[in-house]
């Protein structure tokens, strides 16, 4: 059998739930379709006037659908549109190439990162987390001129290690005399410097509070100042989003929108808690801060988590001693980019503290499953501390629990299918993570497609962005195909 792609014969409208005894094919490249009712003719003529077949690297010729590449950006209204939902960094490299296939991406963010510069901006002003943000800001920014790139790389430079060397270059930074300043015009510098000359002005009211520049963020700074400014956090990304040139049709989201404190917590299968995302996913010290039902507690653990992940919770910021979940709303602007976009993906990354943050929250798993369009899960290609031992459906098990909030509330819960959620599996060439497609087809996921990866030395095996990219827009067009082919269909039989 050729290496691959997993596929199902073809079916009508194959994202639907099909029959367990549903038989699977092996092929280089398939994908699948949906119906898209809302996508315009005009996008579909794009796409079949610019549309170039691109052969694979695992074999010595294109296969049959194999992937499709726009040759020219269109206008934005004929860009397919997309809603990810991701962590800060997994899918950075992966934005970057997509804004240059279409910049109709609804990129949707957790705020309760709790590590890195944003833990100290947290500790001394308060608010949300806003590092995830920032990042995908950055990378989503305009480089086209002289300009835009000296705004960048103003806005994405880190301080050094050193606190006392940190806090000197800041002053520099923060008085227009850094070499930073150089190429940026004097009506960005002025914007610029004083959301982050107001943002210094806030930590030194807070007289209680040393802050502690090292290692720190001046686009995280930039972002703080104009949030405190505002007093609203979707404010702030306006602004970075307009000093940066981030086009108009590039949304970068906050899955809740608020100017509060998130904290987030987990509850492990033991029974165990675990407060704070940083002490989730990767804590520093090697141990794990605990917390039961009754208080909280430090208590030596390896860097292994005791037992999995059971389900991901949103804790109250106030106080330490008693667990108080609580309950958020979801950002208004999320549900109606769900109720719109042409595809939904979920993206690799760390998957209890960076996407189900994001999927837990009341509307978004009604949403979700309320929709007939590509739903599509980049699985990782190796596992992390929060992933130890799950297999392919493991995956897709802790995304339908955490949309259906089915260890939540019980009169809240929802009762869908996997396959409600996520109907297309794209899997990275040569990636650690057992793709049991028995399993799979049991939840009713029939689209398991391999995509060509690459060796990151830091993480391992990661998807090829480029290829990831295409093989999503294939995706697209053949829903596209589907839904003309229907459409004519139904025109001739009535």
């Amino acid at each position: 059998m050729a290496d691959g792609v997993l596929a199902p014969s073809p079916v009508q409208n194959s994202f639907v739930r099909s029959p367990l005894t549903h038989p699977f094919l092996f092929a280089n490249f398939s994908v699948a379709a949906v119906v898209l009712p809302y996508w315009s003719a005009a996008s579909t003529q794009y796409l079949r006037r610019s549309c170039v077949t691109m052969a694979s690297t695992h074999c010595s010729s294109p296969p049959a659908g194999s992937f499709f590449v726009p040759q020219s950006s269109p206008k934005p209204s004929q860009q397919p549109s997309l809603l990810v939902f991701s962590g800060g960094t997994a899918f950075n490299c992966v934005a970057e190439e997509l804004k240059k296939v279409t910049t109709r991406v609804a990129h949707v963010l957790p705020v309760s990162d709790d590590g890195g510069s944003t833990a100290e901006i947290v500790r001394v002003v308060g608010g949300p987390a806003v590092g995830d943000i920032r990042s995908r800001c950055l990378r989503l920014s305009d480089e086209s001129t002289s300009e835009a790139i000296a705004v960048r790389r103003l806005l994405g430079h880190r301080l050094p290690l050193d606190a006392s060397d940190a806090k000197s270059e800041w002053y520099r930074i923060v008085e227009g005399e850094h070499f930073l300043w150089n190429g940026v015009s004097r009506p960005y510098g002025e914007t610029i410097r004083a959301f982050l000359a107001y943002f210094q002005n806030q930590i030194l009211r807070r007289t209680s509070d040393s802050f502690c520049f090292s290692n720190g963020s001046i686009g995280n700074f930039f972002f703080a100042g104009a949030r405190l400014f505002f007093q609203s956090l979707d404010a702030a990304i306006f602004l970075f989003s307009r000093v940066s040139q981030i086009p108009t049709e590039s949304l970068v989201l906050p899955v809740i929108s608020t100017n509060d404190r998130l904290t987030l917590g987990c509850e492990l299968w033991d029974g165990a808690i675990i407060r704070g995302q940083n002490e989730i996913s990767h804590p520093t010290t090697g141990f794990v801060q605990t917390v039961n039902k009754v208080y909280l507690q430090d208590c030596s653990s390896t860097i292994a988590l005791p037992s999995r992940i059971k389900r991901v919770f949103y804790m109250s910021s106030e106080g330490s001693n008693l667990l108080h979940e609580i309950f958020p709303e979801a950002n208004a602007s999320v549900l109606e980019q769900l109720s719109t976009v042409d595809c939904i993906v979920y993206s690799m990354g760390s998957l209890f503290t960076s996407i189900c943050p994001s999927l837990i929250l009341p509307g978004i798993g009604e949403t979700i499953a309320s929709r007939s369009v590509p739903k599509v899960l980049l699985l990782n290609g190796s596992h992390d501390r929060e992933t130890t031992g799950l297999s392919a459906s493991g995956f897709v098990t802790a995304i339908t629990d955490a949309l259906n909030r089915t260890y939540g509330d019980p009169h809240k819960c929802l009762r869908n299918f996997p396959s409600d959620y996520i109907n297309a599996l794209l899997v990275p060439k040569d990636g650690q993570i057992p793709v049991d497609v028995g399993c799979l087809v049991a939840q009713g996921i029939f689209r398991v497609i391999m995509v060509d990866s690459i060796n990151d030395p830091k993480v391992g095996t990661v998807f090829d962005p480029n290829s990831l990219i295409n093989a999503l827009i294939n995706l697209i067009y053949h829903s596209v195909e589907e839904a003309m082919a229907n459409f004519n269909s139904s025109e001739k039989a009535s």
